[in-house]
């Protein structure tokens, strides 16, 4: 009896064509995303680099002045004192925070901590504040006149520093700041630290290594991406200082003036002094200082590894 061999009608689709096919696929589900990226993203940043290119003057209304709003910017005292504080900002307080977190993260992946879960939710806490209500509620704390400084001038009859005064009010900030970022990075460390084969651990140990010898050798190596990432985040977030020296304007106004961080530069700019086309101008530049330190410090992070 001979075997019958079925026939196939059908015929395989062209390889090109299946891969048009899945190409196509790929950007229905990419569309979206990418359609909100390029309005929320992408068109403000090419409207704010239209705007720079003009200036809205009193006689003549809307000229257009090529590239004078930043030879302006460039020349503009104001603005690089901004640019100067955030950086000072920066160097001092991110490097505080970040130690700080780490080492809470360490003390919480060592399991020599009681209360452990306690401990974790606490630190965190200050981060599920919005920064306004810390910010008031700092502000309150600082007080010379009516709050917690006052209050312990007043019972234990001394003076202590006016923590809202122009030399301190910048130390003030980054107190505030830290409080309310401390316990993030340290989720970020205390996520990375939990991912470590315990392989290492045994590893270190067979070979003799100490508690303190497993931090420096395994611990902090084993986690550098997520120290990059949380100095990157760090870093951009310095340079947007805006609500913390916005709020203590009220109670500082000695202190902080009105271009105290580049961000409340711009916005004094944009909404009390009219200048909608240089205030956009300010905001391109530093876009692009972040931008260039961010991708230094990833681009160090990442030699590092290597």
């Amino acid at each position: 009896m001979t075997a019958v061999t079925p026939l196939t009608t059908g015929r395989r689709p062209p390889a090109g064509r299946s891969r048009s096919g899945r190409g196509r696929a790929g950007w229905l589900f990419v569309g979206p995303f990418m359609a909100v990226f390029a309005l929320v993203f992408l068109a403000p940043i090419a409207y704010s680099l239209y705007l720079s290119f003009f200036r809205d003057q009193l006689i003549g209304g809307t000229s257009f002045v090529g590239l004078d709003n930043f030879q302006r910017a460039f020349q503009d005292d104001q603005f690089w004192d901004a640019v100067g504080r955030v950086a000072l900002f920066l160097v001092v307080q991110v490097p505080v925070m970040l130690g700080l977190a780490l080492l809470v993260a360490l003390a919480l992946d060592s399991g020599r901590l009681y209360g452990k879960s306690f401990f974790r939710i606490s630190i965190f806490l200050p981060y599920a504040v919005p920064a306004v209500v810390a910010t008031l509620m700092w502000g309150f704390i600082y007080g010379t006149r009516f709050g917690l400084v006052a209050n312990i001038n007043d019972a234990l009859g001394v003076t202590l520093p006016d923590p809202l005064s122009p030399s301190l009010v910048l130390a003030s900030i980054g107190n505030i700041v830290t409080w309310e970022f401390i316990g993030y990075n340290m989720l970020i460390f205390y996520s990375a630290l939990r991912v470590i084969p315990a392989s290492l651990y045994e590893a270190a140990e067979i070979d003799g290594a100490g508690q303190w010898r497993i931090v420096t050798a395994v611990k902090i190596p084993a986690i550098r991406g997520a120290l990059v990432i949380a100095t990157i985040f760090s870093v951009i977030g310095s340079f947007q200082l805006f609500n913390e020296p916005s709020i203590l304007q009220n109670l500082a106004p000695n202190a902080i003036t009105t271009y105290f961080t580049p961000n409340l530069y711009t916005f004094t700019l944009s909404f009390s002094g009219r200048q909608q086309n240089y205030a956009a101008t300010v905001s391109l530049i530093m876009g692009v200082v972040t931008m260039i330190i961010a991708y230094a410090v990833q681009l160090r992070g990442m030699r590092k590894e290597a």
